[in-house]
């Protein structure tokens, strides 16, 4: 199966917060995405590992994803190298994508700007075909995604290129309340974390909205690139 698009997360709910619009709107118009879980937030505060695994499952239900893979690094202690790079090649050789999306290249939690620095190296070593990868029992052939976009996460980083996600912020929204271990419940015995005040779950939403509201729609999503965007007239900015 060939992907349109494969969003890669350092942790379960790393997509869902910060480009759960973007991709809920591409499969509504037929596009084929998926999701590639790095880790499984075992050292997440609330929760668990097992917990996490079965609301990650549900939040791709919601979003009505064709795949999502989980390769299990080690959460907080996975590193950029050839064994973590062979493992990602793996999964971009076999779903083909032509854009790929990945974590924010600077951001508080040090492995999104990991995630983000081994999803990109990924990306260009898929394209090099002297390296050779096996995966399932298949001889695999190089592919290299034409895009690699950076989504912004608990920074307020400057946007390069928004998407209007105006319409799909319901859906968006409802993927991320699947993680219900992670975000506000006031009745949770839990500790607090920075994402479960009901001030971190608000702001998901209006920082959205704001952008929306900046170029004229109900809602965006911000991303950053690593080369210049390109559109084929000038017509095609909205």
């Amino acid at each position: 199966m060939k992907l349109d698009i494969l969003a890669i997360g350092a942790h379960p709910d790393d997509v869902e917060m910060s480009c759960g619009g973007t991709l809920a709107k591409e499969i509504a118009k037929g596009k084929r995405v998926g999701i590639l879980d790095l880790t499984r937030g075992e050292l997440g505060t609330r929760g668990s590992a097992e917990i996490r695994d079965i609301e990650s499952k549900n939040a791709a239900e919601i979003l009505g994803v064709s795949m999502r893979h989980n390769l299990a690094f080690a959460d907080g202690f996975f590193v950029n190298n050839a064994a973590t790079q062979l493992e990602v090649i793996k999964i971009i050789r076999k779903y083909k994508p032509d854009v790929v999306l990945c974590n924010a290249v600077d951001d508080r939690h040090i492995d999104h700007p990991k995630g983000s620095k081994l999803a990109s190296d990924a990306c260009f070593l898929s394209g090099l075909r002297r390296i050779e990868t096996i995966h399932e029992g298949n001889h695999q052939h190089e592919w290299r995604p034409k895009q690699v976009y950076h989504y912004i996460q608990w920074k307020d980083s400057t946007p390069d290129f928004v998407v209007d996600v105006s319409g799909f912020m319901d859906k968006k929204l409802e993927a991320i309340y699947a993680y219900k271990s992670q975000f506000f419940d006031a009745e949770s015995k839990e500790p607090l974390t920075p994402i479960s005040s009901k001030n971190a779950t608000d702001s998901m939403e209006y920082r959205n909205r704001n952008l929306g509201r900046l170029i004229g729609t109900e809602a965006a999503e911000g991303f950053t690139v690593e080369r210049y965007v390109a559109v084929d007239s000038i017509l095609d900015l909205i």
